[in-house]
């Protein structure tokens, strides 16, 4: 086997570009991820996506999932104690919409232009 030129192991051992993330900005993806780690969430996600800006009420998440509204605020207290959505009380109704942030934070925090 040949050694390896000096400038293929320059190359190979020269250091990445750009920053790298904190444990914090790590931990803060963890939660998003985990929190997006299920198709109901998912789908959940989507529909507030296409809401453009809309908050829609907990109820109309029911027959998009076909779950029974405990398994639907479950999902949703995921998705809002991982910060990308919000909710506010209307009455005896809960409505959510995209935390104003959330998506351009996680591009941020992966390098990505939101």
């Amino acid at each position: 086997m040949a050694a390896a030129s000096p400038t293929a192991l320059a190359r190979c051992c020269a250091p990445i570009a750009g920053p790298a993330l904190s444990d914090e900005e790590a931990q803060q993806l963890e939660r998003v991820f985990k929190a997006l780690a299920d198709k109901h969430r998912v789908k959940i996600l989507n529909r507030l996506l296409s809401a453009d800006g809309d908050a829609v009420c907990a109820c109309d998440f029911e027959d998009l999932l076909g779950l029974k509204q405990p398994t639907v605020s479950y999902h949703l207290k995921q998705l809002f104690e991982a910060g990308i959505v919000t909710r506010e009380k209307r009455g005896s109704y809960a409505y959510y919409a995209i935390a104003d942030d959330a998506m351009a934070q996680v591009c941020g925090l992966l390098g990505a232009p939101a």
